[in-house]
């Protein structure tokens, strides 16, 4: 199994173009395999992105979360995803949502795709890009 980057949810859904290559076969081969993972903060982030206006969907904010809750394994904060995101350094990204997803795939032993290149360079958490 691999775990998502919010952004990374979006493009699945909408412009795979944006995908790199090794990102877009790592999820199709999880996908035949273990599956793939998101956070339950993406969730909330996304909600808040297309509440927003910030990103357009093509149907209701609440059937967009529910097809992606339905095509993702949604992995809950626990108190070892909160205790590790505060107890990654200071050269991971300071945005909550990110420590909560680095966090939620350190905890579970995870791969992450993200093209957040703070979260890369950080090298706290093995990523896929």
């Amino acid at each position: 199994m691999i775990l998502l980057d919010t952004h990374v949810v979006l493009w699945v859904a909408q412009v795979p173009d944006l995908l790199s290559m090794n990102a877009e076969e790592a999820i199709r081969v999880e996908r035949q395999r273990d599956g793939v993972g998101i956070s339950e903060k993406t969730l909330w982030e996304l909600a808040m992105m297309i509440s927003s206006g910030r990103v357009g969907v093509k149907t209701s904010l609440l059937n967009f979360l529910r097809a992606v809750e339905e095509n993702f394994t949604i992995f809950p904060v626990t108190a070892e995803i909160a205790d590790r995101a505060v107890s990654l350094s200071p050269r991971f990204p300071k945005d909550p949502a990110d420590r909560i997803i680095g966090a939620t795939a350190l905890v579970h032993g995870l791969k992450l795709i993200t093209k957040d290149e703070g979260i890369g360079a950080s090298g706290e958490v093995p990523v896929i890009w």
